[in-house]
């Protein structure tokens, strides 16, 4: 981000790391900074909420800093996929963007950990995971790759769609070709279940899925539903396989120009956008899965999570040594 000058911005989500952070900013923490314009990026749509976190930071900032910062929104892709977006903040020609994780761990590895398959049983297991020291020290870790994280945002738990048939089981998965995102964790995992798992960016994905060069893929249920894909999938899995989060990322040019009170500020801003945005992927749920119903989307509630289960141990086998004492302490969390 430079002063008077365009930058870029995303958003994120919170829990108990907010205790760190300080309380209500105002104007007085932007008091060393020049007017500026914050671009803030993501790869979805405006349904998505990716931007329901980007309008509730854009409203906050802009309102704290009694209009000395601005924040414009690039939704749909506009300045780039999530791996051009992050090389992007690392020289400095875009400054934030709200990333899946997935993309992330291709710069840190250990981001990877979160997405081990059914790691974790609920939202609120992960997010206390995600917003303690566990995520805290995983996320400082993009400052030796030219990053800042400063807070996690939520993609939610995935769920399988095709255009072929019903999935119940691992059987069903045998032969599909299925788009994961570009993340070992992710391709062995579908592979692991039987599917032919190919990776690609999302915006690939998209006309894959129009063109019928693959057979499904796998996201939450607000992606399903903001991305209308019951136009091409007639399927849809409750698998919740895995929980995936998104980061609130900002580059380390961007950073190293903001004003250590107006870094707080950020933060602070990016948090209660997150939370927001978690708050509304729980209560949107259930209206989107009985719009999905509506058009026509043959919905399996209840696959034998089990054989899934099962058939994704040789994944823990693989990368449990490399993740070790993370996978160790999130397990030991979870079971608390």
């Amino acid at each position: 981000m430079t002063m008077t000058r365009r930058s870029v911005f995303v958003p994120a989500m919170m829990g108990a790391a907010m205790a760190a952070v300080p309380l209500q900013a105002t104007a007085g923490d932007f008091a060393d900074v020049d007017e500026m314009e914050i671009r803030l990026a993501h790869v979805v749509n405006e349904e998505d909420s990716f931007h329901i976190a980007a309008e509730r930071f854009q409203e906050l900032v802009e309102e704290r800093s009694d209009g000395a910062v601005s924040v414009s929104l690039y939704p749909n892709a506009e300045l780039g996929d999530e791996r051009e977006l992050l090389e992007s903040m690392q020289v400095g020609t875009v400054d934030m963007g709200v990333i899946t994780n997935g993309p992330v761990a291709n710069f840190v590895d250990e981001f990877a950990v979160f997405e081990l398959p059914f790691l974790f049983p609920d939202s609120e297991s992960a997010h206390e995971v995600l917003d303690g020291p566990i995520g805290q020290e995983v996320m400082d870790k993009l400052a030796d790759v030219n990053l800042r994280g400063l807070a996690y945002a939520e993609r939610g738990f995935r769920n399988v769609t095709n255009s072929v048939g019903p999935i119940e089981s691992p059987e069903d998965l045998d032969g599909l070709t299925l788009r994961v995102m570009e993340n070992p964790v992710y391709v062995d995992t579908f592979n692991a279940l039987g599917a032919d798992a190919t990776p690609m960016a999302w915006t690939e994905a998209l006309t894959a899925m129009q063109q019928g060069t693959i057979d499904g893929q796998e996201n939450p249920v607000n992606v399903i539903h903001s991305f209308e894909l019951y136009e091409t999938q007639d399927y849809m899995t409750l698998s919740r396989h895995t929980y995936a989060p998104a980061i609130f990322v900002m580059g380390e040019p961007t950073w190293q120009q903001i004003p250590d009170n107006a870094r707080e500020a950020l933060i602070e801003a990016a948090h209660e956008a997150s939370a927001h945005a978690r708050q509304m992927n729980a209560e949107m749920e259930a209206d989107q899965l009985a719009d999905l119903r509506d058009v026509g989307m043959e919905i399996v509630e209840e696959p034998d999570l089990e054989a899934f289960r099962a058939a994704v141990e040789p994944v823990y086998d693989d990368y449990g040594e490399q993740f070790g004492e993370y996978l160790t302490r999130i397990q030991e969390s979870v079971e608390q």
